[in-house]
């Protein structure tokens, strides 16, 4: 059911928000005809906290398959998913019932413990409700907008994701809508805590996203827009990391200067001993100028090229001039003027 690489990042970003409240599976394999589940879960303990995913972590409650959609499902998908559902339903069914003098369950405590089926897609037309006999009417008291479900004995619910009201507990899934939805998304995950764990996952496997989409041959344009709206966020990482490597810089020559200075300014008195840690220092400083220049020539080819396709003579002849500019400078302009006016302002 996975579509690489949209449905790739929907299964690792639940996996990496699930996998701290209980058991992940991804790609988990059932009976008859060997199909997959995009992510499956079981949670560790009824009591652990949840509230830091939101709608996610109400979701999780309970045992959990999660089929994320990058496009609206077809029927045939639907009912696919659903297949999965009952595929894994039976198989309990047979363990309950070998189990049968050790499980002093009832039946009505074994429907419970069935896991809940949610599909969640971007959007969710009106005809795909009509014609599984979903709830025309959501459950909007303790569901809120957006969610629909089947019967309670097909426990199974459909997310329309840009249904979703925006708010912070509605985020992890509006990361897996599409065009403006998700962009409203990433720009409210952009703006929590800098040392919030989940924050700093999600980003990274939005980043991860963008690399394998810059690798694409033939991007179309839900492609371009999604790399360059992570552009924002690329460079603060970029700019995060350049920082790090300045004070890791600075402190490795300090540290080594002030440890190698006092072992030969013992034999060879104070002044060569500061004029060797002067020497590591400025070469700590060197070689972080020297990657945040790698890096800045990195952004500018990566820039150009998911611009224009390609980097031809005349673009690659621009990188130098550009190198003289600031991140905040170039990224603008590489974005807004054409290839002519690019190539014109800074042959």
């Amino acid at each position: 059911m996975t579509r690489f690489p949209y449905d790739q990042f929907a299964k690792d970003i639940l996996k990496e928000l699930l996998q701290q409240k209980g058991t992940v599976e991804t790609s988990r394999k059932v009976a008859a005809e060997i199909r997959e589940i995009d992510v499956y879960f079981a949670p560790s303990s009824p009591g652990i906290n949840r509230t830091e995913l939101g709608l996610l972590g109400r979701f999780a409650q309970e045992d959990a398959i999660f089929e994320p959609f990058r496009n609206t499902p077809s029927p045939e998908e639907v009912r696919a998913c659903i297949n999965k559902l009952f595929d894994v339903m039976a198989e309990l069914s047979r363990q309950n019932k070998a189990n049968k003098k050790k499980n002093k369950k009832t039946q009505k405590q074994l429907e419970v413990e069935l896991p809940r089926l949610w599909i969640l897609s971007p959007t969710v037309p009106k005809s795909l409700l009509e014609g599984f006999d979903f709830k025309a009417k959501p459950d909007e008291e303790n569901w809120g907008t957006g969610i629909y479900f089947l019967g309670d004995y097909l426990r199974t619910a459909i997310v329309a994701i840009n249904e979703l009201p925006a708010t912070p507990a509605t985020l992890w899934l509006r990361l897996l809508g599409k065009g403006k939805v998700q962009e409203q998304a990433i720009a409210e995950l952009q703006a929590l805590a800098k040392d919030n764990p989940l924050r700093s996952k999600a980003i990274d496997l939005l980043l991860s996203l963008k690399a394998t989409l810059e690798l694409k041959k033939k991007k179309n344009q839900e492609d371009r827009s999604f790399i360059m709206g992570l552009s924002p966020i690329y460079l603060e990482q970029l700019a995060q990391a350049k920082q790090e490597g300045r004070q890791e810089g600075r402190q490795e020559g300090r540290q080594e200067g002030r440890q190698e200075g006092r072992q030969e300014g013992r034999q060879e008195g104070r002044q060569e001993a500061t004029q060797l840690y002067e020497e590591r220092l400025a070469e700590a400083e060197r070689n972080a100028q020297l990657v945040e220049r790698n890096t800045q020539r990195a952004v500018i080819e990566s820039l150009l090229r998911n611009r224009f396709g390609s980097l031809d003579e005349e673009l690659r002849a621009i990188t130098e001039p550009l190198l003289t500019l600031s991140p905040d400078e170039f990224t603008p302009l590489l974005l807004q003027l054409s290839k002519e006016e690019l190539i014109a302002r800074f042959r």
